[in-house]
């Protein structure tokens, strides 16, 4: 199998860039290392890596001839950098969406697994099943929604087959940890290493539903199975269908935690609904956090 991976240097991409390797598949990276708050870029020498930008038609194009599956995984996805530059988020995660689905479309390739996320959801009342209302808070929400139409356009228009992966929180291994809205855990593990306080924002209650990296990786190796037509186009959550509060992970770290100001354009409790993918994609979760940390 040859697979090309977007964002394929970054903390999701890579970890699955590392694990197609290992299955002996043939991995092509697109990456242009734009993200501010990874500490480092991972390459794995034994992919055909090319740091470039999704949104340059010329340049990546034939890169997606002979490919069987894209991983689409680039994007801009702090929350803080969508807020204060819009315009650029859009760019990168609505038109770069749609560049990578015309050159997979273009270059006959088999499926394109889209990586969405549940801030979709917005304030809906959890736990949150696919077919709730969309309730985007902010422009990073928007622009991964909007290429979510856009896989669902191709799939319905032109039909490339696609397939929408909304994750919950992602942590593990190469989570970014810089920058004010890194995730959580990255950041509170990296406090802890500099025998710093854990800063918890506001009072900590609000509840996050967490989903390992490794579990992230094998749902999208779950979507390239064999699944009816009619499911092509289609959104799965991908999340533990558990939710923990943000208190309690800092106290399992550590007890040096201070607070600090709430934030706007965020959900008080995210929490997954995983019926769908459980049935579908024959995936579920397997790595609990609580035991992850303290492993850790």
């Amino acid at each position: 199998m040859r697979a090309l991976v977007t964002g394929g240097m970054g903390f999701i991409g890579s970890n699955l860039v590392d694990k197609l390797i290992n299955m002996n598949w043939e991995v092509v990276v697109v990456d242009n290392q734009s993200a501010e708050c990874n500490e480092k870029f991972y390459w794995n020498e034994k992919a055909e890596n090319h740091k470039l930008d999704i949104c340059d038609y010329k340049f990546t194009r034939d890169l997606y001839n002979g490919v069987d599956y894209v991983f689409h995984l680039a994007a801009e996805s702090r929350l803080q950098s969508a807020i204060e530059n819009p315009i650029n988020t859009v760019m990168k995660n609505t038109v770069g969406t749609c560049t990578v689905l015309q050159c997979a479309r273009e270059a006959g390739v088999d499926r394109v697994i889209y990586s969405s996320t549940s801030s979709a959801y917005g304030l809906n009342k959890p736990p949150n099943v696919e077919t709730d209302s969309l309730d985007c808070l902010n422009p990073y929400s928007v622009s991964k929604v909007a290429g979510e139409e856009l896989c669902k356009m191709y799939t319905n228009l032109y039909g490339l087959k696609t397939i929408i992966l909304r994750y919950f929180n992602v942590y593990g291994d190469r989570s970014p940890t810089t920058g004010q809205y890194a995730p959580v855990l990255g950041v509170f593990l990296k406090q802890k290493k500099e025998k710093i306080p854990l800063t918890v924002v506001g009072n900590g209650l609000q509840k996050r539903d967490f989903v390992h990296v490794d579990d992230v990786v094998a749902a999208n190796i779950a979507a390239v199975n064999d699944i009816s037509p009619e499911y092509y186009g289609q959104v799965f959550n991908i999340g533990s269908g558990k939710n923990i509060s943000i208190l309690k992970i800092a106290k399992l770290i550590s007890n040096n935690y201070i607070h600090i100001p709430v934030r706007s354009g965020e959900a008080e409790i995210t929490l997954s609904d995983i019926t769908k993918a459980k049935l579908i994609l024959n995936w579920k979760p397997n790595i609990e956090i609580e035991e992850w940390i303290q492993n850790y």
